[in-house]
């Protein structure tokens, strides 16, 4: 499968040291481990699509209008309420269309929330939903899922503002009929103008879509469900997630999940054992495979997890292996990943102006401060161990924008060509501390033969890397790097939290 013409993607809408540390399968990202890709297949389930059913979104207005022609499911997981406007409008014309239309329709509407995030204030995301529920209540369904973490003393405790750095529902998913959309973040206007991030769409892929409708609704089974009257209850038979007992629940949630994905798994593998051995005519062969990344830490699932440490311990010496994120966080196990790695790495940040908290309010705004900290205790190590020629940090640098890409790519020094690895979109492989430990979250692994995957992001890390400049012992003696005394002191304790 491996050719000079052979990328691999990680897409997002797109996570303790306690990582499998055996030994290593072939490598998947050269020609001798190209058709060992069986490990992978043995975890999760691998769906073959064409190339030409994948683009990148450029702007919301194609979102919105597949979410209007909905013929028979909508789904999404919106992280902020202020995102769910547009979304309700779209919702309500759809399924009054859908109650006057001629002939039955089977429009379902399932919408997966944060608890924490969508309860805060008097108006919130639920109250934006209450009016579809009352109205369509058979055909719609919200489901607000709230971490296990927070219960008992803590619940009560820990304000509202920032109880959601204990656990945060950060699946990004948007799902119409056979449609996906993987998602950084939520698709408004702000998102595609000033602020660096990706979306990415796969066209007409049933097959994918069903297995993530399947899985959503796994997750929103364990969910509270809300009401009509504001209220929440839980499914019957299910167990309550923050008043029963916390092992049982996420027990239960894993048998849930898992079920899901063994399902698909043991599906895909009769489908392609039945079209490589049955009669008659072969559908066209795909050009490019997808494989869902489940990383569900507080129930034990951590497949995300246990693919991007070897995907990011493959690279040899003389390989360069390029990670960007908005917020830089590294859990202890991947700091030490990239400080005892053999490839270079180039690490684009976000500086302070360009993080999206610059200028808050409060605490929060003190949190780019934050990071510049923990960005400073990194690049101490990295000149201690004399490795600042080969990890390199870059901070992202654009007046008026804010910076929330996530994009990956590794470069083999395979032969006389490069082979490049690119992992576009998601949260980032597992780099912040909250997706590693507290996020429910999905990412998508792809691997093509083809370049007519990427026609529409050529250049993308060079573009990146162009709009940024390097970080030097120089860089932290700015002024706007003056990191004061008691976020020094507290980052240590919460950087777990954000």
């Amino acid at each position: 499968l491996w050719s000079p013409r052979s990328p691999w993607l990680l897409l997002a809408p797109l996570v303790s040291p306690t990582m499998p540390h055996g030994t290593s399968p072939p490598c998947s990202l050269c020609p001798e481990g190209a058709h060992r890709f069986q490990w992978i297949q043995n975890l999760v389930p691998e769906f073959g699509i064409s190339s030409s059913h994948v683009k990148v979104l450029s702007s919301p207005t194609e979102f919105f209008e597949l979410m209007k022609v909905g013929g028979e499911r909508i789904s999404f997981n919106p992280l902020w309420p202020a995102f769910l406007c547009p979304q309700v409008d779209c919702i309500d014309k759809a399924l009054e269309r859908a109650l006057q239309a001629s002939s039955p329709c089977s429009l379902r509407v399932s919408i997966l929330l944060d608890f924490t995030r969508g309860s805060r204030g008097r108006q919130n995301s639920r109250t934006m939903l209450l009016p579809l529920l009352q109205r369509f209540p058979e055909r719609v369904r919200v489901s607000l899922f709230h971490t296990p973490h927070l219960r008992g003393l803590l619940r009560l405790l820990v304000p509202e503002r920032f109880n959601e750095t204990i656990g945060l529902q950060h699946i990004k998913v948007y799902l119409f009929d056979g449609n996906v959309i993987l998602s950084g973040a939520n698709l408004s206007d702000s998102y595609f103008t000033n602020r660096q991030d990706r979306y990415v769409f796969l066209q007409d892929c049933p097959e994918v879509a069903d297995f993530f409708t399947d899985l959503v609704e796994a997750v929103g089974d364990v969910s509270l469900q809300l009401q009509g009257d504001d209220s929440v209850r839980v499914l019957e038979g299910a167990l309550h997630p923050y008043k029963g007992d916390r092992r049982a629940y996420c027990e239960a949630a894993r048998r849930k999940v898992m079920g899901v994905i063994e399902g698909a798994r043991a599906r895909q593998l009769r489908l392609h054992a039945q079209t490589a051995h049955g009669p008659g005519e072969r559908p066209p062969a795909p050009d490019t495979w997808i494989y869902p990344l489940v990383q569900m830490k507080p129930f034990g699932i951590r497949i995300d997890e246990a693919v991007t440490e070897t995907l990011l311990t493959e690279p040899e010496c003389g390989a360069r292996l390029f990670l960007t994120t908005g917020y830089f966080n590294l859990t202890r196990a991947y700091m030490e990943l990239v400080l005892g790695a053999r490839a270079d790495y180039r690490i684009l940040l976000a500086s302070p102006e360009v993080n999206g908290f610059f200028g808050a309010r409060g605490v929060a705004g003190a949190i780019p401060a934050a990071y510049v900290y923990i960005e400073r205790q990194f690049y101490r190590q990295v000149c201690n161990l004399g490795q600042e020629e080969r990890v390199r940090l870059q901070e992202y640098r654009r007046s008026g924008w804010t910076f929330h890409a996530k994009v990956t790519g590794i470069e083999h020094p395979l032969s006389a060509k490069r082979r490049r690895c690119r992992v576009l979109g998601g949260d980032l492989v597992p780099a912040l501390q909250r997706s590693t430990v507290h996020s429910p979250r999905i990412s998508v692994l792809a691997r093509t033969v083809t370049k007519v995957f990427t026609s529409g992001q050529g250049g993308e890390i060079e573009q990146l890397y162009g709009l940024s400049g390097a970080v030097t012992a120089a860089t932290f003696e700015q002024p706007s790097r003056c990191v004061k005394l008691w976020v020094k002191l507290l980052t240590p304790l919460i950087k777990n939290f954000f």
